[in-house]
């Protein structure tokens, strides 16, 4: 069932595609200056790395299952 809806394809991209979305967050917000310490932010990056790759992960697996249940005969 894995093989079929693609997940490891689907979670590279997922998390792929969030790790643009926090680099570029953190460099808009982050970097440009902040007076709290940066290990906050570096958790806060975790958190949304993590959280926004699996969402992404399971929206492209949804798409996959959708997919492949309207390919069936």
């Amino acid at each position: 069932m894995v093989a079929a809806l693609n997940v490891p394809r689907n979670a590279k991209y997922g998390f792929s595609l969030a790790a643009l979305v926090t680099a570029g967050l953190v460099a808009l917000f982050v970097l440009p200056g902040t007076t709290r310490p940066t290990y906050l932010y570096g958790a806060l990056a975790f958190v949304l790395l993590v959280s926004l790759g699996g969402l992404l992960t399971a929206l492209f697996t949804v798409v996959s299952a959708v997919r492949l249940a309207r390919s069936a005969p």
